[in-house]
């Protein structure tokens, strides 16, 4: 059975997988695990799927909470070209370690988050500090890596880092949009008390308003969808709609959370002379999109001495040690839970309107 929900996510029932994969025997006997799959069209409940093996430098772990974001809807849209098992954000324990020459005994039996871009920390932009920008890197979930969507899945020992037993798991599994935030608030340097505005309502634009509201930055969120906005009234941010908002360039630094042309010809308008944007999306139409939408005009950079900075993926380290020192209300950002038998409801709940982080127990 399939269901079509909107003419872009496709769903079936639980099937049984290819066998392809190498199966692990673990006491002598074949050790499958269940994982949700996408094979480029429909997106999958597989009940027998094959236990990756563990090579030296890796660990096994068994997620204990998974969550669901709008990447990984991307990925079920087409927007992102993935295929197999699905799935970036966890928190879980390290069931077994294959040490390398670096060790990684230590972290068996341990609760740990992941970073999600893989590269070889021996290629030249990881020793510089820079390997989440390096071309060959492999992608959790995303790029040429199967994702955390199951009841085990493997990573480096060197993208893994331990969660403090006081973060609960429901903090920890969106460890990583908090990092991207704190990111965001490290490279928009915040100076003085600037007038800052946040276009955008997904999770990062809510974790950066908390964050940079701790930062004696005067913030303001402009979002679309008044449920996500109502949370900047627990956190007594100040939010308007987008749509309410005049234009006057009297913002020092302006973030752009959604990547639509239009909302970045807007920040350009609403940054005062030579004030900072800091884009968090690739802009829409990117140049290898098929569209006669046209891209934002970049005029407003030349004529007003605009500094466009860019802003990806941030320290997951850094982001548990904020979390540890600073009350950043994570839970609020899950819409819904499910467990992972539940999986294709889950992405379905994901796929609402106003829906901004699903978790899924294993």
């Amino acid at each position: 059975m399939r269901v079509v929900m909107n003419g872009l996510l496709r769903f079936s029932h639980p099937v049984l997988p290819r066998a392809d994969r190498g199966q692990r025997r673990r006491f002598g006997r074949e050790v499958n695990v269940r994982a949700v799959t996408f094979d480029g069209n429909t997106l999958r409940l597989v009940q027998d799927y094959a236990e990756p093996a563990l090579q030296p430098g890796h660990a096994l772990i068994r997620p204990t909470l998974l969550a669901i974001d709008a990447t990984d809807l991307a990925v079920i849209r087409g927007d992102i070209p993935h295929t197999g098992v699905v799935g970036h954000l966890f928190v879980g324990v390290v069931e077994r370690v294959e040490p390398d020459a670096a060790g990684g005994k230590q972290l068996e039996s341990r609760r740990v988050v992941g970073s999600i871009n893989v590269v070889p920390p021996d290629s030249q932009l990881a020793r510089r500090g820079l390997g989440n920008h390096a071309l060959e890197r492999r992608i959790l979930g995303l790029r040429q890596m199967d994702g955390c969507f199951a009841d085990r899945f493997v990573m480096p020992l060197h993208n893994l880092v331990p969660v403090p037993e006081a973060i609960s798991d429901e903090q920890a599994v969106l460890t990583e949009p908090l990092a991207a935030a704190v990111h965001t608030s490290r490279i928009t340097r915040i100076e003085g008390k600037p007038y800052v505005t946040i276009i955008g309502d997904d999770p990062v634009a809510l974790l950066s308003a908390q964050i940079m509201t701790r930062l004696n930055a005067s913030v303001r969120l402009l979002g679309t969808n008044a449920e996500r906005l109502a949370l900047c009234d627990k956190w007594q941010i100040r939010h308007r709609l987008l749509s309410d908002v005049g234009l006057r360039q009297d913002q020092d630094i302006v973030i752009e959370c959604t990547g639509e042309a239009e909302n970045v010809a807007s920040a350009m308008r609403m940054v005062r002379p030579r004030g900072r944007i800091v884009l968090r999306r690739a802009v829409l139409p990117t140049p290898d999109e098929s569209t006669d939408r046209p891209g934002p005009d970049l005029m407003p950079v030349v004529l007003n001495e605009l500094e466009l900075i860019g802003a990806r993926c941030g320290n997951m380290s850094e982001a548990l040690s904020v979390m540890s020192r600073q009350p950043i209300d994570l839970v609020s950002l899950i819409t819904r839970r499910f467990r992972l038998d539940d999986a294709l409801d889950a992405y379905r709940a994901a796929a609402e309107p106003g829906a901004l982080l699903v978790t899924m127990q294993p």
